[in-house]
């Protein structure tokens, strides 16, 4: 009998090593309600630049989400920080593929724009973006009738920083903290140089403001927007969505 007992002891003794310890949870991460707190949402238009890598590097250094409103033809030269931007949390969004005025093309022209670019974010990071945003922010109805074909809402901005005009890191700082209020939609770019760059400056002083920096869908959940494919947001003056 404690010969059996000893043998079922070394059993357990075999099967309690064996068995692995478990992995330590990490703590679910702390969502930010922007309809409690100040939240403005950076957007960065015709990307992945070549100093994309740097300024994610800054936005995970500030723990800071943004979007990105990229470039079909970008993604495909640079598909390495399109999987590293959804890897880190960022939001993405359709900017076409070679960035023409979708007013002044027909309609199956947008449609090609808009899928050769989803299907190589797909290809990139594995994702297909939710979020459209027009080159130049040009939108009427024919590009609303595509944007719903793809089930898509149409993001234009709030404000912008000019980066694109000025390409001067004082001015390009001065304007991006005038135009960031409140749940605002931040228009930047980052294949400007001086907007990377400045963008560690920029951060810090928002925060010391109490802003939140968050994709554009938590700042439209924290205004209750609930948007429908085809609509547009910020609505243009002479604009009603459907």
């Amino acid at each position: 009998m404690s010969r059996h007992i000893s043998s079922l002891l070394a059993i357990a003794a075999v099967c309690v090593t064996l068995t692995p310890t478990p992995a330590l949870a990490q703590a679910p991460k702390k969502e930010v309600d922007c309809s409690q707190v100040k939240c403005v949402a950076l957007t960065f238009d015709d990307g992945p630049g070549k100093y994309a890598g740097k300024l994610l590097d800054t936005l995970k250094k500030y723990d800071v989400k943004a979007t990105f409103f990229l470039e079909g033809q970008y993604v495909k030269s640079r598909p390495s920080y399109v999987k590293r931007m959804v890897a880190e949390g960022h939001e993405l969004g359709n900017h076409s593929y070679t960035h023409p005025d979708f007013r002044t093309v027909e309609k199956w022209d947008i449609r090609a724009e808009i899928k050769k670019t989803q299907d190589a974010v797909k290809k990139a990071a594995g994702v297909e973006p939710k979020l459209l945003r027009p080159p130049y922010g040009m939108v009427d109805l024919q590009v609303s009738d595509v944007a719903v074909e793809f089930g898509m809402p149409i993001i234009l901005w709030t404000g912008g920083n000019e980066d694109w005009s000025s390409k001067n890191a004082t001015a390009i700082k001065k304007k991006s903290m005038e135009v960031a209020k409140p749940g605002s939609i931040v228009l930047m770019h980052d294949w400007v140089k001086q907007t990377v760059d400045s963008m560690p400056a920029i951060v810090k002083s928002l925060q010391k403001k109490g802003y939140h920096l968050v994709t554009v869908s938590e700042v439209l959940k924290g205004q209750d927007v609930k948007l429908e494919p085809g609509d547009v947001y910020p609505v243009p003056a002479g604009w009603e969505n459907k």
